[in-house]
């Protein structure tokens, strides 16, 4: 049971039909009223895993051809490697193989 004190409504707890005292004021009253606590839990949706991270690219497809196969498409990402006054590094990987290179522009 959760109440208010009557003299100076500080919060007081315990049991209905009790004699409950307030830890402020002293001040002792008969607990009249219940309260109970719950809590609604939404049930989150499942999510499908596709495979490891590797079989799903989220990089664009360039025309480049790999040093491996032969194939001539490749994903790419480009990437600061050192200062900002130098240029960007291109990263490719082959989308046959999955080897993986990179370009110094």
């Amino acid at each position: 049971m959760v109440d208010f004190c009557e003299k100076c409504g500080t919060l007081i707890m315990g049991k209905a039909g009790e004699d409950i005292k307030c830890s402020s004021c002293g001040h002792t009253a008969k607990a009249t009223t219940s309260m109970s606590l719950s809590q609604k839990v939404d049930k989150k949706k499942e999510l499908e895993v596709l495979g490891d991270e590797s079989e799903t690219e989220v990089y664009p497809l360039a025309d480049a051809q790999c040093e491996r196969c032969g194939h001539d498409k490749a994903y790419f990402w480009s990437k600061q490697m050192i200062a900002g006054d130098e240029p960007e590094t291109q990263f490719y990987k082959c989308e046959k193989c999955s080897h993986q290179w990179r370009d110094y522009m």
